[in-house]
């Protein structure tokens, strides 16, 4: 994830929403790398969200992850790929205060390959979704 930059972070409290994109491959299969979010900043996160947040131990860095579970001190967080950490798992509880916000909506852009009429035509009918809360008992037993 991209650091938020100054302007960003003063502007956050007249806009509360913003872009973001994701890098790495931590939230595969949901979210795959280059693709945007749409980040709505502040309000109530529920397990099964997809959040911005701070990195623990590297404030500068943002990530993106699911939440799973509100415990003592803050919410258990997790990636989707179970392969490629950098979660709770590492770094344990997350604050509140380092939830900056709940991805709402995320926007594959055209890879360059996609030219043919049929590519495109594959893109616009999965290139935009809203970010479901997932519930699953699967995940929620993957925190404990």
């Amino acid at each position: 994830m991209p650091e938020l930059s100054q302007e960003t972070e003063r502007g956050r409290a007249a806009a509360p929403f913003g872009l973001a994109e994701v890098t790495g491959p931590s939230m595969v299969p949901t979210l795959h790398h280059g693709d945007q979010l749409l980040v709505r900043y502040g309000g109530a996160v529920r397990p099964g969200d997809v959040v911005v947040l701070r990195h623990p131990f590297q404030q500068d860095l943002l990530v993106v992850k699911r939440a799973v579970e509100r415990r003592d001190g803050g919410w258990w967080v997790l990636g989707d790929n179970p392969y490629a950490g950098g979660d709770s798992t590492d770094y344990g509880v997350v604050p509140e205060e380092l939830i900056l916000g709940k991805a709402w909506f995320r926007f594959r852009p055209v890879r360059a390959g996609q030219r043919s009429p049929l590519a495109l035509l594959r893109w616009a009918l999965s290139a935009a979704r809203p970010l479901l809360p997932d519930r699953s008992a699967s995940r929620r037993l993957r925190a404990r």
